[in-house]
């Protein structure tokens, strides 16, 4: 088959289209070829040579897919050749075919074209296993995302107001902050321009915010504490901004504040926090709202795989909004 790959670490021109050994189904897992992939950061850091997959995990970039079962394996129930899914990867995507343990599929929704279902995979239980399970967000809460314009951002807002949250976001230019109202956001900050813990303190009367979702890590560390709430919870799930900085534990003791820091791409695929777990969770809480339109992927573009290299390269310049879409060629 055909893949995506990279012979070494560097930039978007590394990446290159070709032939690769075929993928084998194994126990437990379907075989999936795939409609599309998505691009996410995490596979701009693997590029770097910063990210590596988990141990067994596909060498292929590529965290999410959507297709066609086209093989089950031994100990698989729930699935047949010729259904149409899309899966959570720890890699593998980037390609014309991927094994996929048979916990990380989801049906593709009703009413959301196939290769579009790959936008959802991802930024779903990213969000459902954060902002949700681990952070508790509920009716009433402020929450604040960081990078509202982006994949995991769009789909937090809509997830996020579904809920009956009030969501303040940060996004970097009119255009995007005028999509991010649109999803639902209230409280909109231009990153560039304004200071976002002043203009969320003000619009909460200084209550702050409940639950944030980061993905930028150091750099907003300390703000991102300023602007808790008392008893708010702190997620970070990316390192955009740098990766150590100091903690103010005065400041998060006396809030009763907590911050918690998580990937979901080491997460095991099966067992208690595993995969597994949380599609499940996705499949149950959000799915019905995908098919009923309540909420949608968004998505930039798409792009043929032999083009990967161009849709890095817009990702690391924050030119796209919602998700880039890649399909073998």
């Amino acid at each position: 088959m055909r893949a995506v790959t990279f012979s070494e670490p560097g930039g978007p021109e590394v990446l290159e289209w070709g032939e690769v050994p075929d993928p084998v189904c194994g126990p437990g897992e379907v075989l999936v070829d795939v409609a599309a992939t998505a691009v996410n950061r995490a596979d701009l850091v693997q590029r770097q040579g910063f990210y590596p997959p988990p141990p067994g995990a596909s060498e292929v970039l590529g965290l999410e897919c959507s297709g066609v079962v086209s093989e089950v394996g031994a100990e698989v129930t729930g699935w047949a050749v010729g259904d149409e899914v899309c899966a959570l990867l720890a890699g593998g995507g980037y390609a014309e075919r991927v094994a996929v343990p048979a916990g990380q599929l989801l049906p593709r929704p009703a009413g959301v074209e196939l290769a579009t279902a790959a936008a959802l995979p991802e930024v779903t239980c990213t969000v459902w296993a954060n902002v949700f399970m681990l952070a508790g967000l509920r009716h009433g809460d402020v929450f604040l995302v960081h990078g509202g314009s982006g994949g995991i951002g769009t789909m937090a807002i809509q997830l996020a107001v579904r809920a009956g949250a009030r969501v303040a976001t940060t996004a970097g230019s009119a255009e995007k902050l005028a999509l991010c109202r649109e999803l639902g956001a209230e409280v909109l900050v231009d990153y560039r321009e304004e200071d976002f813990v002043e203009r969320v303190r003000a619009a909460t009367d200084g209550h702050g915010a409940d639950v944030v979702l980061d993905n930028m890590g150091a750099k907003y560390l300390a703000r991102n504490v300023d602007v808790l709430a008392d008893g708010g919870r702190l997620v970070v799930i990316g390192m955009q901004g740098g990766r150590k900085a100091e903690l103010d534990l005065g400041k998060l003791l006396a809030k009763r504040g907590s911050v918690h820091a998580t990937a979901l791409r080491s997460r095991p695929a099966t067992g208690r926090g595993g995969k597994a777990e949380i599609v499940a969770a996705v499949q149950h809480e959000v799915w019905p709202d995908v098919e009923r339109g309540v909420v949608r992927p968004v998505v930039d573009r798409r792009l043929p795989m032999s083009r990967a290299a161009e849709a890095h390269a817009l990702l690391e310049s924050s030119g796209h909004v919602g998700k880039v879409l890649l399909l073998p060629d």
